[in-house]
């Protein structure tokens, strides 16, 4: 069963598996697939949905709309991300300036086919735009009633300190952070963490999995399998292909009888992994097929015990990632 969490120190509940469609609706898979996913969530009892502006240039949010239409919007939490370029990628179609949060969300709102977000979230930091002009305009958007909570995306620990200083003044309070977390990228671990639990900011997890490598999948040696993300030509080839180096497949070889030791498969375990952490909101989860789904739920509710947490960090030894630095926004204005 699905279990609510808080997120962060919020009284917004959401399900602590998220389904997310980034990589996927509009693009990888086909719109039928995308609403039978979605109406597949909602039966296993999932009622949080991620999204973003990006995905698919609008593409997936149009698909998530379609997938809601006709549920209770009371019953539902939506999330959505402005900053990355859209549209005609002019000067004023990335960032976080005014302009571009107000049209952003208003385009977002018309795609999802709701009057309101659950969760607004500033996708990545922008260094253009000053801060002061960023927080105002998510007070003036929490007021329009467009969106009902802030939060954040792949901000720096200080980054976080610094908006949630103004957003005080300004008489919000950022509620979340979306930040990449799985047993093989721990960067958040050292100072993220940290400063959003002293802040009442819940982590919005994404890519559990590592963009499926730790479902196990990947064979060390061998080609990739047919249909997988790493031989999509559209994107998951791309964003994948950090992770498809001999040792790291190896190492999340060595996973499989940690796995088997405890009654879990490979990708439930790693969701089970990520949902130990108390720290941890909600993991978001994407699928090409239902069949991913009601696999991966099967890891709410699963308590692994200490030696098999120390069993995964031996098992995956170096090749995991903690550099806290790797949290780090990149700027995609045009040249």
């Amino acid at each position: 069963m699905v279990a609510y969490r808080h997120l962060g120190s919020s009284g917004l509940k959401i399900t602590e598996i998220t389904y997310g469609n980034w990589l996927t609706h509009g693009s990888q898979v086909e719109a039928d697939t995308a609403i039978e996913c979605v109406h597949t969530a909602l039966d296993l009892g999932i009622t949080s949905f991620d999204t973003a502006d990006v995905y698919a240039n609008g593409a997936a949010e149009e698909v998530l709309g379609r997938a809601l239409a006709g549920q209770r919007r009371e019953s539902l939490e939506i999330f959505t991300k402005v900053y990355w370029p859209v549209g005609p990628m002019g000067a004023n179609d990335v960032g976080l300036s005014r302009k571009h949060i107000m049209e952003g969300l208003n385009a977002s709102l018309r795609r999802l086919g709701t009057d309101y977000v659950d969760l607004y979230q500033a996708h990545r930091y922008d260094y253009e735009t000053p801060l002061e002009e960023t927080m105002a305009a998510f007070a003036d958007v929490l007021r329009s009633g467009k969106a009902l909570y802030i939060g954040v995306s792949e901000w720096t620990a200080d980054q976080i300190r610094s908006g949630q200083e103004l957003a005080g003044q300004m008489g919000f309070r950022l509620v979340s952070n979306q930040p990449q977390y799985s047993a093989l990228w721990r960067v958040i671990e050292e100072r993220v963490v940290p400063a959003c639990s002293e802040l009442g900011m819940g982590q919005v997890v994404w890519s559990p999995m590592a963009e499926g490598v730790l479902s196990g999948k990947y064979l060390p040696g061998q080609p990739a399998p047919e249909g997988s993300r790493a031989t999509d030509s559209r994107g998951g080839a791309r964003m994948i292909a950090r992770w498809m180096r001999p040792e790291v497949l190896s190492a999340v070889q060595a996973l499989r009888p940690v796995a088997q030791d405890v009654g879990l498969s490979m990708p439930q375990l790693a969701i089970a992994w990520v949902l130990q952490h108390d720290f941890v909101s909600a993991a978001i989860v994407g699928a090409s097929r239902p069949s991913q789904l009601a696999e991966n739920v099967q890891a709410c509710g699963v308590s692994l015990p200490q030696d098999v947490m120390e069993a995964v960090d031996a098992a995956l030894g170096e090749v995991v990632e903690r550099d806290p630095d790797r949290t780090q926004s990149p700027n995609p204005r045009p040249a």
